[in-house]
């Protein structure tokens, strides 16, 4: 019974399998980051990315005061001063008048004068062909069908015009500049353009193409990135024309005269009564509208914004003010204009900051440490995202936010998820493990225990209230601990079950050899378990012991008996003196090569070697001599054959040679000659140089005989006609 629990334990074990923390948190961020880019293409964050993007503007350090333009405010005072709108030709000539005198850089007119406004129709137009450095405006229709348009003021030649089309968002506020506008195939600038050019022109700057693309304008030291329908925040927004995101300026105010106060303004009402100072209008940019509320010449900008209260919008002609100190200051001083990331950059940046939200949270359990962890997290997203822009980046915020919230929140959800199936398995393994006799223990991946069965407790010593949530260090010596934490990585890592043989010491100081088999258990939250069930191996291995010193005391009998077996088979086979095959082994060589020769239809030779004066050597030197001579002469004939060819000495100073699958008898020839030439070398003994010959017969299977001993006579014969015809010679049979 317990065995088929067991069984169905470990079945259960390998079941259950689930993503590893790094895949989970991987896989997190990828998910809602592309949530995220999916949301942002339905365009739902674009109003919150524009509003973060305002409130940058807002916060943004003020710059230095802008000394290039001066607006003249067409206010309430002056309408009641004139006492009539449209204001009559005669005053708006003598207003250009009295400004030209003092020699501004361009004055621009934004005032629609399509139409003559007596009296002085007359006068006005001899004071445009005055005036060259005057600029006039213009509506633009985008469609005859649909849009209106209103013509420039009468009087000013096509050149002094600009065009006055202001880009709106969705949620009414302007953001976009545009500098050029194709009507009819035709090219025409915006007024804001027209101006900055007339200004930019007495510095030697003129409009080029921009080296990094020849489809964008260069002005002096900027380039001015042409504005697509999907930039930033944006999502299928109309980009007809040459349009830019602007980087509005944020002039220190020289004034209190109201929260507006970026630029330099002075009433109509002033100047036609000479009340304005030279230096608000010579070499400056002259800009002349309306600031009057019952005009209703206002639009939002990113400073019309707060966080708290309603939005505050500027009058047009503060606007134009805005557009044209952009362009000079990126011209002139290479002020940073608006700038906005690749596609591929800005989602690889949604997520990264969805995997951080994920790792964040899956790394930092202590709720109040993650809580105040993301709470940082999001500080340094949104100053990066501020220092980025006020270094000219427009890099998403919003969408970053939401994503690195969303994988917090989802892997928060999972953690309170996984933790209510830890309990339940826990409560689960512990109902399990304790029907069961082995000693068992469940680790989670901190390899602490957290289930133990009362055998485990009782067979290491311990109770389970004390080993509960502790670790192997706590209680074994540093090697057992070290070896039980390298099983556990293993499983942990490899996620299949192993079982391994490993050695520990209870809380009675009694060592034991287990064997612990190791599993892992994944509860429907992904939580990983190991699960450890021990067999006590102690005699098993004692007797391991005992019978592998009788068999090596057996091997070591076998293996000297087979030493000796061996030696005798040596001294059988071999001559004691040169170490050569002696007449035995060569007896039966012969009769297994001839067998073999004739299965396979070869020539075999014989040679019969004997030393020539051997006898008197012996005698006259003396048989020790004569010894270190027949080793030597063994030496030589040994390396004078091939592998496959067998010498032997069948007793005092003769030889054989037993030459296997020779091509033909001329090699017998040839292997008699190299024995001769090397037998015929000097040898030197105890100082004396002795020099030998021999006499060798020759007989050859099959050409003289297919038997042994037929064979060994004829080569003994021919090896005596050898002798008797001179010695040092051979002869065949």
């Amino acid at each position: 019974m317990n065995q088929q629990l067991d069984k169905r334990f470990v079945k259960l074990i390998l079941r259950l399998q689930s993503l590893s923390r790094g895949h989970r948190e991987f896989m997190t961020a990828t998910l809602v980051a592309v949530c995220v880019v999916l949301l942002h293409f339905t365009g739902l964050l674009q109003s919150l990315e524009l509003a973060a993007l305002d409130q940058f503007f807002r916060l943004r350090p003020d710059e230095s005061p802008e000394q290039r333009i001066t607006i003249v405010a067409i206010d309430e005072t002056s309408i009641n001063a004139v006492g009539s709108w449209p204001i009559p030709d005669t005053n708006i000539a003598q207003l250009l008048q009295k400004l030209n005198v003092h020699k501004p850089r361009a004055i621009g007119l934004d005032i629609y004068r399509d139409l003559p406004g007596k009296p002085g129709s007359q006068q006005l137009p001899n004071a445009y062909k005055s005036m060259p450095n005057l600029i006039g405006i213009e509506l633009l229709a985008k469609d005859k069908n649909k849009n209106f348009n209103v013509s420039p003021p009468l009087g000013l030649n096509q050149e002094q015009v600009g065009f006055n089309n202001v880009l709106y968002d969705l949620d009414g506020k302007v953001r976009r500049s545009l500098l050029y506008w194709h009507v009819d195939n035709q090219v025409h600038e915006s007024f804001a353009l027209k101006l900055s050019l007339l200004y930019l022109k007495s510095k030697d700057i003129t409009p080029t193409k921009a080296k990094s693309n020849p489809e964008y304008l260069q002005l002096g030291k900027a380039a001015f990135t042409r504005f697509e329908a999907n930039d930033g925040a944006y999502v299928r927004a109309d980009a007809g024309g040459y349009q830019i995101l602007t980087n509005f300026p944020k002039p220190k105010c020289q004034s209190s005269s109201g929260e507006f106060c970026h630029f330099s303004q002075v009433s109509m009402k002033d100047v036609l009564a000479n009340k304005v100072k030279e230096n608000l209008i010579k070499d400056r940019i002259i800009l002349i509208g309306s600031t009057a509320p019952s005009l209703q010449d206002f639009v939002f900008i990113p400073y019309s914004s707060s966080l708290m209260g309603t939005a505050k919008p500027v009058p047009g002609i503060q606007l134009q003010a805005y557009f044209i100190s952009e362009l000079i200051s990126a011209a002139l001083q290479g002020r940073s204009l608006l700038k906005v990331w690749p596609d591929l950059v800005e989602y690889l940046w949604i997520f990264i900051w969805s995997y951080l939200g994920a790792v964040t949270t899956w790394r930092i359990r202590y709720t109040i440490i993650s809580l105040l962890s993301i709470l940082v997290s999001c500080f340094g997203l949104t100053l990066s995202a501020y220092l980025a822009f006020l270094s000219g980046w427009w890099i998403p915020l919003i969408p970053s936010l939401v994503s690195f919230g969303s994988s917090a929140i989802l892997i928060t959800s999972h953690i309170a998820h996984s933790q209510q199936e830890s309990k339940r398995s826990k409560e689960f393994l512990h109902d399990v493990i304790n029907t069961i006799p082995d000693p068992i223990f469940v680790k989670n991946q901190q390899h602490q225990w957290i289930v133990l069965n009362q055998a485990y407790c009782e067979f290491i010593g311990y109770p389970n209230e004390l080993l509960i949530e502790k670790s192997d260090y706590d209680f074994f010596s540093k090697d057992e601990a070290d070896v039980f934490r390298q099983q556990d990585e293993v499983v942990f890592r490899t996620q299949q079950p192993q079982e391994h043989e490993e050695e520990f010491t209870n809380a009675d100081g009694q060592t034991y050899q287990i064997a612990t088999k190791r599993s892992l258990h994944k509860d429907a939250a992904g939580n990983l378990f190991l699960v450890g069930v021990i067999r006590d191996i102690t005699q098993r291995k004692l007797n391991e012991q005992h019978l592998k010193r009788t068999a090596d005391e057996l091997f070591r009998s076998n293996n000297e008996l087979k030493l000796k077996q061996d030696h005798l088979r040596y001294l059988a086979y071999h001559d004691p003196l040169t170490g050569l095959s002696n007449r035995k082994f060569f007896a039966e060589q012969l009769y297994e090569s001839l067998h073999w020769a004739q299965q396979y239809n070869l020539l075999l030779g014989l040679l019969f070697i004997d030393l020539d004066g051997f006898k008197q050597i012996n005698d006259t030197l003396g048989h020790e001599m004569g010894d270190r001579l027949l080793i030597t002469i063994a030496e030589r004939l040994s390396n004078s054959l091939r592998a496959s060819d067998t010498v032997s000495r069948l007793g005092g100073d003769e030889f054989t040679v037993i030459l296997r699958a020779i091509p033909n008898v001329q090699t017998a020839a040839k292997v008699a000659k190299k024995i001769l030439s090397s037998i015929n070398k000097p040898i030197l003994l105890d100082g004396d140089t002795i020099q030998v010959s021999a006499s060798i017969g020759i007989s050859i299977y099959p050409d003289n005989s297919q038997d042994s001993e037929t064979l060994m006579e004829q080569a003994d014969a021919a090896m005596y006609r050898a002798k008797h015809l001179g010695k040092n010679r051979y002869e065949f049979a």
